[in-house]
């Protein structure tokens, strides 16, 4: 029996080929598949702690194949490894390396020439591997903790709140920050930042 899983706004379905990469057959719920999921997170979270990395490695994308592996390679056996499917969000599958060398190229020129404040690197960076959708599930998780290490192990500052808030699941956090992410598709970086900054907790964690 296969997992049937149900989709919220703003969730990118899997293909077939996706699913058949569900290493833990007993899953069968959404449930089942979220608690699973965010142990694996817990533990590339506890990962990052007390490492201090050169922003080149952070900015790389080596590293950003291997965050996304280590959030979710108990879990799906793809983990890592850019999708080969086209979604709904997201630059064409064959397009995905190449707009990820832009951003790093990009980003790295940000940091050199301190284009922007720090809490506006962190997040255009994330918005922008979010609308690569680099993977085939997890760009939200992963881009969002992605932030979180740019901006405490470059910058030396206290990880983003997001509100404190599950963002995986329906609620008005996760309306509000699709909101913002709208905006930011829209030119406007603002509204991400003010979200992801409410009550910043020193806490290193992923909503």
């Amino acid at each position: 029996m296969g997992i049937e899983i149900e989709y919220i706004e703003g969730q990118t379905p899997l293909d077939e080929d996706e699913k058949e990469g569900l290493l833990i057959k007993s899953v069968t719920t959404r449930g089942e598949l979220d608690e699973f999921e965010q142990l694996n997170i817990e533990k590339a979270i506890e990962w990052t702690l007390g490492k201090k990395w050169k922003s080149e490695f952070i900015l790389s994308e080596n590293f950003i194949r291997e965050l996304h592996k280590r959030m979710f390679n108990e879990v799906w056996s793809w983990a890592g490894d850019f999708r080969k499917s086209n979604k709904n969000i997201g630059v064409d599958k064959y397009q995905i390396g190449t707009s990820l060398k832009q951003l790093i190229d990009d980003s790295l020129f940000w940091l050199k020439n301190k284009t922007y404040s720090e809490e506006e690197f962190a997040l255009r960076f994330k918005h922008r591997i979010v609308n690569i959708h680099c993977f085939p599930n997890g760009n939200g998780r992963h881009s969002r903790l992605v932030a979180d290490i740019i901006i405490s192990q470059i910058f030396g500052k206290p990880v983003f709140s997001w509100s404190n808030s599950n963002l995986n699941k329906k609620g008005e956090a996760r309306s509000a920050y699709l909101t913002a992410i709208r905006q930011a598709d829209s030119g406007d970086i603002k509204p991400l930042i003010d979200f992801a900054k409410l009550s910043v907790t020193k806490h290193n964690r992923l909503s």
